[in-house]
């Protein structure tokens, strides 16, 4: 599932005019993560996580994440680059760090 740059912007613009869900605490990304994920496809994800946008999450964890908000649990999300390469972000329960990583990562 490829998008076009202008979907995309749309889609950031809508999103910035969100507030923030949470605190991402430190952001971390793992070598393999910085070598496959543009910069600007992990800033988008980033920003769309932060406001609870959870990606590509079944539907049983996106409400899992969203009891987190509340709970005070770990969140996780799943997201693509224009490559159709998936990549996951996770904050930590005490939000003091989220990581973006690949899933051969974990």
């Amino acid at each position: 599932m490829t998008r076009d740059k202008e979907t995309d912007r749309r889609e950031l613009a809508r999103l910035i005019q969100q507030p923030p869900k949470f605190e991402l605490g430190q952001v971390v990304a793992t070598p393999n993560a910085l070598e496959t994920i543009t910069h600007e496809e992990i800033a988008r994800a980033l920003t769309r996580h932060h406001r609870g946008d959870w990606g590509e999450c079944c539907q049983e964890d996106a409400a899992t994440n969203d009891r987190a908000l509340q709970e005070g649990a770990r969140l996780f999300s799943v997201y693509r680059t224009r490559n159709d390469v998936k990549f996951w972000i996770i904050t930590e329960a005490d939000r003091s760090v989220t990581t973006v990583l690949l899933p051969e990562d974990y």
